[in-house]
């Protein structure tokens, strides 16, 4: 099967090793991967400022880069959701439907997808897991506690099976952390305490890492725990399947 990489441009920019650890992982499963060198912002940003309307230019370059693959695959759950619900073209309409179908997060794609149920690894850290609202809400990679029903994780599936890695049960699984994209510039005091509050969930298990499948969510956790001088460390799921020993 071939496999489009998406990457989101604050991926791209702040933290390419995700991006890597990504197109590494994939490969390593037995994918054809290409990064189109073309692809930009997929358009969440202005969208969810209200701009959805601006962001016809983002889908047309978005559909020009990933038409031919059989799967879209991205590190970011608010990504693939966005273009998930919104990735539309009005002379090419037919096939944005088809690829709205065919882009995944990436644990949801090992998952569902690949059908894998282990991937070899060895991470002999504490780590808690941030379940981020779009994964979990929009994408389903994981249940929501207040539902009367199994609990289940995509993530945490994949995260179990990886050697020495000591994964802990949080009190509050699927708290927001505040992020929210633009909510964390217009609403910042909240957004900061919102954030504190899901770390010092983390802090009260003794993690030495919080993972999750959004870095955008993991990038405002990070910046709180610097601030406050923490030892915790933040990395993407990604990191932690590639990874030997970090």
């Amino acid at each position: 099967m071939s496999v489009g990489l998406f990457i989101p441009c604050y991926v791209n920019q702040f933290y390419p090793k995700v991006g890597i650890a990504t197109y590494e992982l994939l490969k390593k499963l037995g994918c054809t991967v290409e990064f189109p060198l073309d692809q930009t912002c997929c358009g969440q940003p202005m969208a969810n400022s209200g701009y959805e309307h601006l962001t016809k230019g983002c889908d047309k370059n978005f559909i020009d880069n990933f038409s031919k693959y059989d799967y879209i695959v991205c590190p970011s759950g608010s990504c693939v959701l966005h273009v998930k619900e919104h990735l539309h073209d009005e002379n090419r309409e037919e096939l944005a439907s088809k690829m709205r179908k065919g882009v995944y997060e990436l644990t949801e794609f090992i998952t569902d997808v690949l059908k894998v149920e282990s991937i070899e690894g060895n991470f002999p850290h504490r780590v808690g897991i941030h379940q981020s609202c779009h994964g979990q809400r929009g994408l389903k990679l994981s249940q929501m506690t207040e539902l009367n029903a199994p609990f289940f994780s995509k993530p945490a599936q994949l995260l179990s099976k990886i050697k020495s890695i000591d994964l802990v049960s949080l009190s509050r699984k699927d708290e927001c952390c505040g992020f929210g994209g633009t909510f964390c510039v217009t609403e910042e005091a909240v957004s900061v305490k919102m954030g504190q509050d899901r770390i010092k969930d983390h802090e009260n298990k003794g993690v030495d890492y919080i993972t999750g499948v959004d870095m955008s969510c993991l990038m405002h956790l990070d910046g709180i725990l610097k601030r406050q001088k923490s030892p915790i460390k933040t990395i993407h799921i990604a990191e932690i399947l590639n990874s030997g020993t970090v």
